[in-house]
């Protein structure tokens, strides 16, 4: 199983406090994953989703909170190569539903309402309507690939209420439109660590932070690594270059010829070729600071500089 199926399976057997928090959660679901569909002035209402244990969820808060005969089909899809679930309600139990979930506006069947605030106004129905949501169509990926989470919608102002119950809790949810869809989402580790624990997600949340410490661990150990080899090749880099100098003056001018301090630190960089300059300067008696032994070394450059030019000349 995915990460992501792993976190919806652990979310749908997660036990609700009462039926306040059942319709807060239907009420994040219906938009995601419920269809509506009017014939001869019915209005029926079906739930379709490829998740088992989210079947058996819904199934269980219709039958055990309304007595609702709902029919449960499963349906093998060619083209998916998966199975899909559909739970029916009739005509009454559909109309019940949604007017519990106060999910259509007034007499006009055909106007939804996006915006449960009646059960959402405080954050244990926020908490549950942000789970129904991210159960009827949320995506977390693995967060050994990457740090990322959605939630897919159809509607702005829907996707608009669901971001905005997201940020109550300070996550930083954004929108962005895909295709047809809007987006929801998160890609800061500590937000999606912080939304599966307001969703309920204990276990999968230890997993993500886990695999989340790992990866920060093995981060810096790379990062580390890679500072180590570039202050080793500019050491070898420097070195190479500051030999190259010493070497040409001595051949060209001779070593007794200079100061006695930059004779000094020429000796031993010729015989310490792989040392820093501070480590140079830690060698002197008395000892000098890694500034003025690269001053030093400017001043070894310049001289080899000049009798590269009076040569050319």
């Amino acid at each position: 199983m995915s990460f992501s199926s792993n976190v919806k399976e652990e979310l749908s057997k997660l036990p609700v406090s009462g039926y306040e928090i059942v319709l807060a959660e239907l009420s994040g679901l219906v938009p995601m994953c419920g269809i509506l569909s009017y014939n001869n002035g019915k209005i029926f209402l079906e739930f379709n989703t490829e998740n088992p244990s989210l079947t058996r969820r819904v199934f269980t808060f219709l039958r055990r909170y309304f007595d609702f005969n709902c029919e449960v089909r499963n349906v093998k899809s060619k083209q998916l190569k998966k199975n899909l679930y559909t739970i029916s309600l009739d005509e009454d139990s559909s109309k019940v539903l949604l007017d519990e979930l106060k999910f259509i506006k007034g007499e006009n069947v055909f106007t939804r309402n996006y915006k449960p605030l009646n059960l959402t106004q405080d954050v244990l129905g926020k908490k549950a309507y942000i789970r129904g949501s991210f159960l009827g169509a949320g995506i977390v990926v693995d967060p050994k690939k990457s740090y990322h989470l959605e939630f897919v919608c159809n509607n702005l102002e829907h996707a608009q209420f669901l971001r905005d119950n997201i940020n109550y809790f300070n996550l930083g949810a954004k929108i962005v439109s895909r295709k047809d869809n809007l987006i929801i989402y998160l890609k800061d580790a500590q937000s999606i660590s912080d939304i599966l624990s307001l969703m309920g997600a204990h276990n999968s949340l230890l997993d993500f932070e886990n695999t989340r410490v790992i990866k920060d661990m093995r981060n810096n150990v790379n990062r580390i690594v890679n500072c180590e080899s570039y202050n080793i090749n500019k050491i070898v880099k420097t070195s190479y270059n500051q030999v190259q100098n010493i070497l040409y003056i001595k051949e060209h001018l001779g070593l007794d010829k200079i100061s006695d301090d930059l004779r000094e630190i020429c000796l031993i960089r010729l015989k310490h070729r792989d040392i820093s300059l501070g480590e140079i300067g830690k060698m002197l008696k008395p000892p000098l600071s890694k500034s003025t032994i690269n001053y030093r070394f400017k001043k070894i450059n310049n001289i080899a500089n000049k009798l590269r030019g009076d040569l050319n000349d």
